[in-house]
């Protein structure tokens, strides 16, 4: 059996309590997956931590200087061998605003009201329903 491949995604939130936003990105590639919303991240490397990934992707894919909080629980399977993991995550003082810069054509800030406005990916859907939970948010 071949090693799991960890990808870091981000619960990018703006704000405190029952207003915080959360950040969702527009997948612009590839195709199977374009026009559907995730939480932005991508893989992280041999050597590399959780945090330092997800920091640098998120740099990479949205120009922003952010600082990780606390892992969300849980662990998701996308296809084999990844397996999806969060960290909160939130922007530092002064971070530009986030831009969409690789695989992604669109960024929404959405409210605990409008999380289900968009059309996460099928992976995404538990992984944001847990970052809900950790918030306290009801979730459909």
């Amino acid at each position: 059996m071949s090693e799991r491949i960890v990808v870091v995604a981000a619960a990018l939130l703006d704000g405190e309590g029952d207003g915080a936003r959360l950040l969702a990105a527009r997948r612009s590639a590839p195709p199977e997956v374009a026009g559907r919303w995730e939480l932005p991240g991508g893989k992280v490397e041999p050597g590399e931590t959780l945090q330092a990934a997800l920091v640098r992707e998120l740099r990479e894919e949205l120009g922003v200087d952010a600082e990780t909080g606390a892992p969300v629980p849980g662990e998701w399977p996308l296809r084999p061998p990844y397996v999806l993991r969060v960290l909160t995550a939130r922007l530092r003082p002064g971070s530009a605003a986030p831009r969409p810069l690789e695989d992604h054509d669109e960024l929404r800030w959405l409210t605990p009201a409008e999380i289900w406005d968009v059309d996460w990916l099928d992976q995404d859907v538990p992984a944001v329903r847990e970052v809900l939970a950790v918030r306290g948010v009801p979730g459909p």
